[in-house]
């Protein structure tokens, strides 16, 4: 059903998009922008991603983009989606579909040419809206009404949905966080509260990337909270218990006009010490490099105002810029009486973004000057290192060759 316009957007006009529109209805069919750019757009949001939906199956979309001189790249051609790419630019475009047999993740699905049936596979109202190149907006689900209200509501039966993909349950919550407000819808959230038990089966790659992007949202502290009355937490992620720190780790974000940091905020809300964020990090099977990013911000020592000049130095040249900051901000957020402008806090924040100086000599000078390689040697540097940092980062290269020699003399 066509409720209404979409004000004209820049991105509908971009001639990257406008390259993709005129490629695929060159054949005749009908095409309409999808999901997320049409949900941004009646927000006012900016648009990053650009989905489009069309009749045609793969194949004829392939050719299509390629008669018209347009890439096309077969990303997931067995579910109906090819990324079409102008001016450098993605686009994803995805054939119309329905459901023949729902069993999980894994739903079987037909092609198809119907509009409503393929809004009707969607999560949520707001993001089974479609728009066509002119501006026009289909909405057979009252989407526009329900992004209006700010409610976050299931295309259909909420248990139903769930049902189909677990992982929908942790997307509601992530929808909520970014695009809801009180109260939630009360369908969705008894059902998520009955399935909960579900989610141990979902992948942890797909409930990090859920979490992740909750974590993201401007305030993830109380739709946390709320997973946590409704029994949702407990059954895959028990370990986020410190919402208080969380919360006050947004609020010194959000003062301080920063982009938000899903790591760090994941860091913030868990409890239970190393051990229990070692757990969190294998069971959601991050990436070696988040897991210690995140390991990293929960260890000690942190920087704190108390630390004298010298001390806070050496704690920079013994951290990375991102650690410090990590472990500066966690332990701002977990002194209560810090406000989220204090200028101490702030100073010692900015201290990240101090490059050290780096230790003037190497083991390779030692043996010029006569040291013997084994392990006496790399003891030696590490006894040099340690003198160095006591002396505040301060002597040159030659202040350190001197020590180095008259160590050495005397050894």
């Amino acid at each position: 059903m066509s409720l209404a316009h979409l004000p004209p957007q820049p991105w509908m006009r971009a001639p990257a998009t406008e390259a993709v529109i005129a490629a695929l209805t060159a054949g005749g069919r009908e095409v309409r922008f999808v999901g997320g750019c049409v949900r941004d757009a009646l927000l006012g949001r900016a648009v990053t991603d650009i989905d489009i939906a069309t009749p045609d199956e793969p194949p004829r979309v392939i050719e299509l983009l390629e008669a018209a001189g347009l890439k096309a790249v077969p990303t997931g051609i067995d579910h109906g989606t090819v990324t079409a790419v102008a001016l450098h630019q993605p686009f994803e475009i995805t054939t119309l579909r329905h459901d023949v047999e729902t069993y999980g993740r894994r739903a079987k699905v037909a092609f198809t040419d119907d509009w409503v049936a393929d809004a009707a596979r969607r999560d949520f109202t707001f993001n089974a809206m479609s728009c066509a190149p002119d501006g026009r907006l289909y909405d057979p689900f009252g989407g526009a009404a329900d992004l209006g209200a700010r409610r976050v509501r299931f295309v259909g039966e909420a248990e139903a949905r769930i049902r189909e993909d677990v992982l929908r349950l942790l997307r509601f919550f992530r929808f909520y966080a970014h695009y809801g407000a009180p109260p939630p819808d009360p369908e969705a959230l008894a059902a998520t509260r009955r399935l909960a038990h579900l989610l141990p089966g979902l992948s942890g790659e797909r409930v990090a990337a859920e979490t992740l992007k909750l974590l993201a949202a401007p305030d993830p502290a109380p739709v946390l909270a709320l997973m946590g009355e409704a029994g949702v937490l407990a059954h895959f992620l028990p370990e986020a218990r410190n919402l208080r720190r969380l919360a006050r780790l947004t609020a010194i974000e959000t003062a301080r006009g920063l982009k938000p940091s899903p790591p760090r905020r994941l860091a913030a809300v868990l409890a239970g010490g190393e051990r229990a964020a070692r757990d969190v990090t294998r069971r959601l099977r991050l990436s070696n490099a988040l897991s210690e990013r995140i390991l990293r911000a929960l260890a000690e020592p942190a920087p704190r105002p108390a630390l004298d000049e010298k001390a806070r130095r050496a704690l920079r040249y013994d951290l990375s810029a991102e650690a410090f900051r990590d472990r500066a901000f966690l332990a701002w957020a977990a002194e209560e009486t810090a406000p989220e402008n204090d200028p101490a806090w702030g100073a010692l924040v900015a201290l990240a973004d101090w490059e050290p100086p780096r230790f003037p000599i190497r083991a390779q000078d030692a043996l010029e000057l006569g040291a013997e390689p084994g392990p006496a040697l790399g003891e030696l540097m590490r006894e040099m290192e340690r003198w160095w940092i006591e002396g505040d980062l301060a002597a040159d290269r030659a202040g350190c060759l001197a020590e180095l020699r008259r160590r050495l003399e005397n050894s």
